[in-house]
């Protein structure tokens, strides 16, 4: 089986009929090739019909962790032999064991050509020159989503993360135009920019688009307007993806802001309830936790895979743009759900509310300090720079938490520049042991 050819536009007959025949095929592979899923189903074969998938257990990222250290490198769901696999990477381990993750030659093809829709469809075309700028240290991030960036036709710099001052003036003397980065990561540049080149604002380094993945923030009108009055950018939701299954398969275009599914022709996605597990309708309006499996992959194909991500569904219509995959938000991950009184809060529910105050800055923390339950939540913010913390203002903001989330909140606001900003993955919810 091949990838559709421009499959984010495939038509619901085509791309039914070629995920049909797909699965047909996978499903006879992982069943031979794969001891992981032949002892989770118990050595029976699953059904060749995709209508019959949720009949088959779920998987978790819990599973494959035991799997990877009883069978070490790369666990017994890896349903090819070695000598397939020509590159290995390796997850960040930001909730866990850091995973060996490998690629056939196939693999990296598909890879490329998905996440290449998804750079696409975000505003990269081969007239920019876009500077990428995530771990390349054997992290999907680095080389796997620079190929992505590759695959539009751009040209890109692989610079990765470090020697920020280094990066302000290769971004001035090459004429790059676009950034590929974590949306906390402008931050950084900002604070390099304004204690190493004195008189220099953001927007002057001629920044006009930004592509954004690996942590949540985007979705906030108020963070996007930010980056656009700062950096004179667009800013562009372009990276989607969950490392263990597919680097980058969803992203924006440039007339929703909201993420378009645009693997479909090879990777089947389903909601469930994420408490019980039960399959919910891929519908316009419900949320559940994101189910993914494999319908090409080689090495380490995955079958009713639990993401963690827990997604709101806005609409399976297609887009203006053409693109006929479904649109969601991305509500937040299931083990960063902080439960207060009953509520189910997600970080991205408070950066939202702060957002909404011009004294701060964006940045916070929430801090539990203990195990639940919690009768409030603990959030640390810290203040814009050159704001002080005006009488009354850490009591507005639980006001506003209190009103728009439900949830009693204890605010403390901390001076700018306190909380720690990081090139890689910013983790907002902080768990004590």
């Amino acid at each position: 089986m091949k990838l559709l050819h421009r499959g984010e536009f495939a038509r619901p007959g085509k791309l039914k009929a070629h995920q049909q025949a797909a699965w047909a095929v996978q499903s006879a592979y992982v069943a031979q090739s794969s001891a992981f899923y032949r002892a989770l189903w118990k050595g029976k074969h699953p059904s060749a019909d995709l209508r019959d998938l949720p009949e088959l257990p779920l998987s978790d990222k819990a599973q494959l962790r035991i799997s990877q250290a009883d069978h070490p490198p790369f666990g017994d769901y890896m349903a090819a032999p070695r000598s397939a696999a020509v590159r290995l990477h390796r997850t960040s381990g930001t909730t866990g064991q850091a995973m060996n993750l490998a690629l056939s030659a196939r693999d990296c093809h598909a890879t490329e050509t998905v996440g290449g829709r998804c750079q696409s469809a975000a505003g990269l075309t081969p007239d920019h020159t876009v500077v990428h700028c995530l771990n390349y240290q054997m992290w999907m991030g680095g080389l796997t989503d620079h190929m992505t960036l590759q695959a539009t036709g751009a040209m890109v710099v692989p610079f990765g993360v470090g020697s920020t001052e280094l990066l302000v003036r290769t971004i001035r003397e090459v004429g790059i135009n676009a950034i590929s980065c974590t949306p906390s990561y402008p931050a950084v540049l900002e604070r390099v920019i304004a204690e190493k080149f004195p008189g220099m604002k953001p927007r002057d380094l001629g920044l006009k688009l930004g592509l954004f993945g690996g942590e949540a923030g985007l979705d906030d009108p108020a963070f996007r307007d930010r980056l656009r009055d700062i950096w004179g950018m667009e800013p562009r939701n372009a990276n989607y993806g969950v490392s263990d299954v597919f680097c980058n398969f969803a992203a924006q275009c440039e007339h929703d802001t909201r993420l378009h599914f645009m693997a479909a022709d090879i990777l089947y996605p389903e909601l469930v309830d994420p408490d019980s597990g039960a399959a919910l309708p891929l519908a316009a309006g419900q949320t559940g936790e994101l189910v993914l499996t494999h319908l090409m992959r080689d090495c380490q194909p995955l079958v009713r895979f639990r993401s963690g991500d827990i997604i709101t569904v806005d609409t399976t219509e297609p887009c203006a743009c053409g693109r006929t995959g479904f649109r969601f938000r991305v509500v937040g991950r299931s083990d960063d759900m902080v439960v207060v009184r009953g509520l189910n809060l997600f970080p991205t529910m408070v950066a939202a509310v702060i957002n909404g105050f011009e004294a701060l800055s964006g940045d916070y923390r929430i801090v539990l300090d203990g195990p639940p339950p919690y009768d409030s939540l603990p959030v640390t913010a810290e203040l814009a720079e050159g704001q002080a913390a005006g009488e009354g203002l850490a009591r507005q903001v639980e006001t506003a938490i209190k009103a728009k989330l439900g949830a009693t909140a204890r605010v403390t606001l901390v001076p700018h520049g306190t909380l720690p900003l990081t090139e890689g993955k910013t983790k907002r919810v902080i768990r004590g042991r």
